[in-house]
């Protein structure tokens, strides 16, 4: 038996339950007495730079009564031609947080000259899996379906995520082919495909939460990206940190050999000396820096190409 392999497994096994588990990965300000005991700790602050704009409080998908909002970071000035989007999914365990988590990083996007739809979700325990899957496929679907209004390619969609966010992104990648994920929240017959996925600290295999997660072993397979992968899923970036104590860089690993057996395009970067949350902290550039270089190399649109 590789007892390497099997370390791995009962890691992943421990820290994907962690993740799921009440209050970890909890969103803006730390709880007084945890503090630092936030996996992601606070969220990096960034002034929206001058040249984009954003509007504020759409909402992509209902259920009923229950309205699910995004924030649409655009640049102010007018491209030659239309522009990717990217669709940035926040973190949080499933359980925590809101769209303005991840506002730093739609803010960076919007300045290179991308369109970035900052989503909220339905968390847990409101809801059950896959219900949060369903409303990532739901922006998706309003992102295309609204291109036109706001100057974007509706061929050129992008998908940004970390931690639990990492997740949702990996699954826009890897499962647009499955009804029962597509879910009811709107523009039903648009597709949910993305083309594009920079994925960081991914739980890419749900069915290695282990029996204390409770969670269903269907569900869990349904809900794990390394289910759905073929040589049509969408290219993926992978950038995971080295000094990640939350979610092993096995993980990662894990989807990248899917991918590579499948014949579709993956690339892993592990960022060195990085935490569980690098894109809050010192390595906020570097993360950027290889998502935009990623995103520009993927999305090819003509007239619109902004500069680094």
């Amino acid at each position: 038996m590789n007892r390497p392999l099997v370390l791995s497994a009962v890691l992943a096994s421990f820290a994907l339950t962690a993740l799921l588990s009440t209050g970890a990965l909890a969103q803006g300000a730390p709880k007084k007495g945890r503090g630092a005991a936030d996996p992601e700790g606070v969220p990096l602050r960034r002034a929206l730079p001058e040249s984009v704009k954003v509007e504020r409080d759409i909402v992509y998908a209902k259920y009923g009564d229950r309205e699910v909002k995004l924030d649409l970071y655009l640049p102010k000035r007018t491209a030659a031609g239309k522009i990717p989007c990217i669709v940035v999914i926040h973190g949080g365990g499933w359980r925590s947080g809101d769209k303005s988590r991840f506002s730093h990083i739609a803010g960076a996007l919007a300045e290179q000259g991308f369109a970035a739809a900052c989503i909220g979700y339905r968390l847990l325990p409101e809801v059950e899996f896959p219900a949060p899957v369903l409303d990532c496929k739901a922006a998706v679907r309003w992102v295309r379906a609204n291109a036109a209004k706001h100057g974007i390619d509706p061929d050129q969609i992008g998908a940004i995520g970390g931690s639990a966010g990492g997740h949702l992104v990996a699954m826009l990648g890897t499962s647009d082919r499955v009804a029962k994920l597509e879910g009811d929240g709107g523009n039903a017959g648009v597709s949910s495909r993305v083309q594009a996925v920079v994925a960081m600290a991914t739980p890419a295999d749900m069915t290695r939460l282990g029996e204390r997660s409770k969670l269903d072993a269907d569900v869990a397979k349904l809900i794990s990206p390394v289910t759905h992968v073929t040589k049509d899923s969408a290219p993926v970036l992978l950038l995971h940190g080295t000094k990640d104590a939350l979610v092993p860089m096995a993980q990662s690993e894990l989807l990248l050999e899917k991918y590579r057996k499948a014949g579709a395009k993956a690339e892993l970067v592990k960022i060195e000396g990085g935490p569980h949350a690098f894109w809050n902290g010192a390595q906020f550039d570097e993360t950027m820096k290889l998502a935009l270089t990623f995103f520009r190399k993927t999305l090819t649109t003509p007239g619109a190409k902004p500069a680094l």
